[in-house]
């Protein structure tokens, strides 16, 4: 969302944009989360929050406009589409397609983080195995990782049904480093149907 990255390019909170333009703090939460769309503000909202940004008012409700809001699936069809990817489009072309479409950076702007994540292990994973150089457009995002584990729900379900957490131990015992890098438990991204 074009709001949220300017704040980040400008180094501007939420809290001093309300502050600094007079818009209520619930407002600006509203419109950068996604809760309250920007074109659906008054005209005086949208004049001082462009005011107080130094940027025209078309520019932030244009790219409201020209964005449409994109639906987000589960992470575990996410996980499954991209093992269906690798499997469909072979582990070269599938660097070379998500590197080029640059959809991890994407992802990681839209704070879509368990599927940034994914995507980018997923690329430095295949790379190691196939002996091809790291991409070093993302080091800025290697340096991050989820705060809490993330497993699929498939162990999560198999550990609740059990009473017991063999497989989540077993899991992460097994899990792909490059994955566990940014606390995504994943130790096989070839098993799919």
């Amino acid at each position: 969302m074009y709001l949220n990255n300017l704040l980040k390019e400008l180094n501007i909170s939420r809290y001093r944009l309300a502050k600094d333009s007079g818009v209520p703090k619930t407002t600006i939460i509203d419109i950068c989360s996604g809760k309250a769309s920007i074109e659906k503000c008054s005209a005086d909202t949208i004049y001082k929050i462009a005011k107080t940004l130094g940027v025209s008012m078309e520019s932030i409700v244009r790219d409201a406009i020209e964005c449409p809001k994109i639906e987000r699936i589960s992470f575990d069809i996410f996980r499954s589409n991209i093992c269906h990817l690798v499997k469909d489009k072979g582990d070269i072309d599938f660097i070379i397609d998500t590197l080029s479409s640059d959809e991890v950076r994407v992802l990681f702007n839209r704070g879509w983080y368990p599927e940034a994540f994914y995507l980018l292990a997923t690329v430095d994973y295949l790379s190691r195995i196939n002996d091809v150089p790291i991409c070093t457009n993302y080091n800025d995002i290697r340096a991050q990782k989820l705060e809490k584990l993330l497993f699929n729900t498939g162990v999560v379900l198999t550990d609740v049904a059990s009473e017991s957490d063999d497989n989540s131990v077993e899991s992460l015992n097994s899990a792909i480093p490059e994955f566990l890098n940014f606390n995504i438990v994943e130790d096989d991204i070839r098993d799919v149907c």
